[in-house]
């Protein structure tokens, strides 16, 4: 079994209408010209250069958009639905694939499947409506009987999937320790993540109690923007790497970490050399860190290497010789300027990549073929008042159902 990187293709609808109040980059990108191709070929250069690292890398592809469904519901059309429907039912968010799903690997669980459960993300109205279609998508990719693909929790319980879940381990392919991180109500922003709907997850998943973590996140983090825990802390292997400020209870996280695996690794980034502001505006957490050959790397986006203080302090840790030893930098300014990073793209799913359905791997060979369709079928912009346009939107959905069509996936164009 290998650690695969599911990264979302950025859909033909990308568009800044700052839809998602906590996540600061949306609410102050809002109005702004989206450029949907110049995003989605980011999003493919970005899986690339994973692929050049020597990862396994694996696509989901964009949902349907508009969701008419969505809108039946509220009995209107798109035509006629009012504008600020218009933009919740366009919404490209399910391109970030950490908010699809939470995983749990076949070695943490009771049956020895790899478990997902699809979010609800009943929080945001503009992403409550995409649990249908990434269900859907997931039973295609994972309906090998090696896996087992778990409806959302019901509301109210509201779950962001695996931007607010870590697995500490000593490989990939060893039982591991699951930590979900939820959030409680007060300040300014809405905390996404209950505890409850953690708790109902790892039932289902049939994890061990006994390695199982509940956390709660810091109200500090939420009130400055840390809208998910991948925008303050990451985990990968042995590796717990976090903003000091990212825990409500620091101190009994890093306790209950190292009784349950003495081997552990915290790298704690202090507030009085990186300020939670700069976490936040750099997305330093949500970076992919990865296992290579000669040792662990960080995915991170430019505007990490632009922040001196970020950049200055990964230095110092590389030189210093700490467990995190490669920095590759990678241009996803369009999904950045929207509110996700490199580590919000893409969902990690420990298996073995001959039970996954090969339609939902990539290659370089594939990429170019799914590259070619971008170019020629996506959007160059999307200005947030044209999105009343029918021909925007025709050509939106002629786009995904050329790219499904082109990748094998037809099956999936009306869900």
């Amino acid at each position: 079994m290998v650690e695969i990187n599911f990264d979302g293709l950025i859909g033909p609808s990308h568009n800044f209408a700052g839809l998602s109040p906590g996540n600061l980059a949306a609410t102050q990108h809002a109005g702004q010209v989206a450029r949907p191709r110049a995003a989605a070929l980011q999003g493919i250069a970005k899986m690339r250069a994973n692929l050049d690292l020597g990862l396994t890398q694996g696509i989901f592809y964009p949902l349907a958009r508009p969701d008419h469904r969505w809108l039946e519901t509220l009995s209107t059309t798109y035509d006629r639905a009012t504008p600020h429907l218009q933009a919740r039912a366009l919404s490209a968010s399910a391109m970030w694939a950490a908010n699809a799903a939470t995983v749990s690997p076949a070695p943490d669980t009771r049956d020895g499947r790899c478990h997902l459960t699809v979010a609800n993300l009943v929080t945001m109205p503009h992403r409550s409506h995409e649990p249908h279609g990434t269900l859907v998508q997931l039973q295609t990719a994972f309906a090998h009987p090696a896996f087992a693909v778990h409806p959302p929790i019901p509301a109210p319980f509201g779950d962001e999937g695996a931007a607010n879940h870590m697995r500490l381990c000593s490989g990939h392919d060893a039982p591991g320790i699951e930590i979900f991180v939820y959030g409680l109500p007060g300040g300014p922003f809405p905390a996404r993540q209950h505890r409850d709907a953690s708790e109902a997850i790892a039932r289902a998943h049939g994890l061990d109690p006994a390695r199982t973590l509940f956390v709660q996140q810091s109200a500090a983090a939420i009130a400055a923007g840390a809208f998910h825990n991948d925008v303050v802390a990451v985990a990968n292997e042995r590796v717990l790497f976090a903003h000091e400020l990212a825990f409500a209870d620091k101190d009994q996280v890093y306790a209950d970490l190292r009784r349950l695996m003495p081997e552990v690794e915290i790298v704690e980034v202090p507030a009085a050399r990186v300020s939670v502001a700069d976490a936040i505006a750099s997305y330093l957490f949500n970076a992919q860190l990865v296992s290579l050959d000669d040792g662990m790397a960080l995915v991170l986006p430019e505007e990490a290497r632009a922040n001196v203080a970020v950049w200055s302090w990964l230095q110092a840790h590389v030189v210093g010789n700490g467990p995190i030893r490669h920095l590759h930098v990678v241009d996803v300014r369009e999904s950045m300027s929207n509110g996700g990073g490199p580590a919000c793209l893409r969902l990690r799913v420990v298996a073995d990549p001959a039970t996954v359905d090969p339609r939902f791997l990539v290659d370089h060979a594939r990429l170019d073929r799914i590259a070619s369709i971008v170019e020629s079928c996506w959007p160059q912009t999307i200005d947030p008042a044209s999105i009343g346009d029918p021909a925007l939107i025709a050509r939106i959905e002629t786009a995904r159902a050329t790219l499904l069509t082109e990748v094998d996936l037809a099956e999936l164009i009306t869900t």
